[in-house]
């Protein structure tokens, strides 16, 4: 019995050594790669469990084949546009061609805007496009509730589908884990083509769970366009038991839907669907209320962390703010470095994250960053009104960032996320005056206020910390 006791020791232990291999082999961010390594030596047995379901990488999985990518793009198309003439800052320039370079992202010109920073108004919106659509809906959501508003969105999409019109629903399986199965059925009995995103179940468990899509996307007809940080569920619109839900949400007309559009696609058919064929329409929009628009799109399939590299390269230029919102905060080395460096440069940085998220643990991750980013100087709030759930990123007078991606280790490396960046200084400035009005809902954290936090405190902050690459 002891030689037995010795010989699974030895196995285990090996296996130990084996997995540590294999996550030093892939050449990680050097963070990512010790928070793993710490996680194996400090809790073998949970360890190698977490490594098996969300250790492992899909790093230049392809998502489409070639083939396809190129029938999709030829639809996509549009005439190309002379960066180096935009009437726009030269940083904003080099980011619209580093775009271009890490996803082939199309820069598009001419688009209305419309910004939501609450459920109710959000779904007004979308219920009176859903209803009036005449040729197509495409709905993606990571989660689609069977709750009132849930109800009342399949409701018209079922009612489309009988009338004739295409509609294609993508949402996430894990999202979307309480949701009925009796709900989606009845949207398919329907004619609703509605399929979850990496659907997890045995024996795939293991391999699906960790990636989420978290995309957030409806396109009607090829004209009208959603995307932002609100899924579907009553929430958005009632709060919750602490205050409002807080949620930024974007409803854009022009040829920006065209890469919406080529997003839904190139996850409908990672799915194993038919190639969808409809083009969107390209018209671009003049008036107030405009801008031009690139659709960054990243995940764990991708070479590069697209959306990370982008606000990177968008901090590192800035020359007078940046305000970012999102409901957990949790950079990058990098990225934490790039705001430092800005900030300590007399440039005004402001981070706005949630007094009470709905998750204890990422809060608490969160909370470990802010004194480094105190001792920089950049300005930190605690939204007190609620659930701050918006993902936002201003930079200087011309360019933002809203879509599905928190400012965390999650969102950047393992989600499928879609953000859009828009440069008009129209739209930065309205942005500037909603983050504004939201600090009338917020306490500043002072640098004597944070060092009085309780011993025990600082200690579940700086334990949890060491596995916020891994959350």
């Amino acid at each position: 019995m002891i030689w037995y006791d010795i010989l699974l020791l030895i196995a285990y232990g090996g296996a130990i050594v084996s997995l540590i291999a294999v996550v030093l082999s892939e050449n990680r961010n050097p963070v990512k790669s010790l928070a793993w390594v710490t996680v194996l030596l400090m809790v073998p047995v949970f360890g190698v469990v977490l490594y098996i379901f969300f250790g492992r990488s899909l790093k230049n999985t392809r998502m489409i084949t070639r083939r396809n990518r190129r029938r999709l793009r030829r639809h996509e198309y549009f005439k190309p546009v002379d960066i180096n003439r935009l009437p726009m800052s030269t940083a904003s320039r080099l980011q619209i061609k580093m775009a271009q370079t890490l996803s082939g992202s199309i820069f598009y010109p001419g688009n209305k805007v419309e910004i939501f920073t609450d459920g109710r108004s959000k779904f007004d919106s979308l219920l009176s496009d859903l209803r009036a659509a005449k040729s197509y809906i495409h709905l993606q959501y990571y989660i689609f509730k069977d709750d009132k508003i849930g109800t009342e969105v399949a409701d018209i999409l079922i009612d489309k589908a009988k009338s004739g019109v295409k509609v294609r629903v993508i949402y996430d399986h894990i999202g979307s884990l309480h949701t009925s199965g009796k709900f989606f059925k009845r949207m398919k009995e329907a004619g609703v083509e509605v399929y979850p995103f990496f659907r997890v179940t045995f024996p795939h468990f293991a391999t699906r769970v960790n990636w989420r899509n978290h995309r957030k996307i409806v396109i009607v007809d090829g004209v009208t366009g959603y995307i932002g940080g609100m899924n579907i569920a009553d929430r958005y619109i009632d709060g919750t038991s602490y205050g409002i839900w807080r949620d930024t949400h974007l409803r854009i007309q022009g040829p920006a839907v065209g890469a919406l559009q080529y997003a839904f696609a190139v996850d409908w058919s990672f799915m194993g669907q038919p190639l969808i064929e409809e083009k969107a329409a390209q018209l671009q929009v003049t008036g107030s209320h405009t801008g031009g628009i690139q659709l960054m799109t990243s995940g764990p399939t991708s070479q590069w962390s697209n959306i990370a590299m982008l606000y990177h390269k968008a901090i590192a230029n800035a020359t007078k703010r940046v305000f970012i919102q999102t409901p957990y905060f949790l950079p990058t080395e990098g990225l934490l470095r790039a705001l430092q460096a800005v900030a300590l440069s007399k440039v005004d940085v402001r981070i706005m994250i949630p007094a009470q998220s709905d998750s204890s643990v990422l809060t608490n991750a969160s909370y470990s960053y802010i004194q480094g980013c105190l001792r920089a100087g950049i300005k930190v709030y605690l939204y007190e009104a609620g659930m701050l759930h918006a993902k936002t990123v201003l930079v200087d007078d011309e360019f933002v960032s809203v879509g599905s991606s928190n400012f965390d280790f999650r969102s950047f490396e393992h989600n499928f996320e879609g953000n859009l960046f828009i440069y008009s200084r129209d739209v930065n400035e309205r942005m500037a005056e909603i983050f504004f009005n939201d600090l009338k809902q917020c306490s500043r954290i002072s640098s004597a206020r944070w060092r009085k936090r309780s011993k025990w405190q600082k200690a579940k902050e700086s334990v949890v910390r060491l596995l916020s690459p891994v959350l």
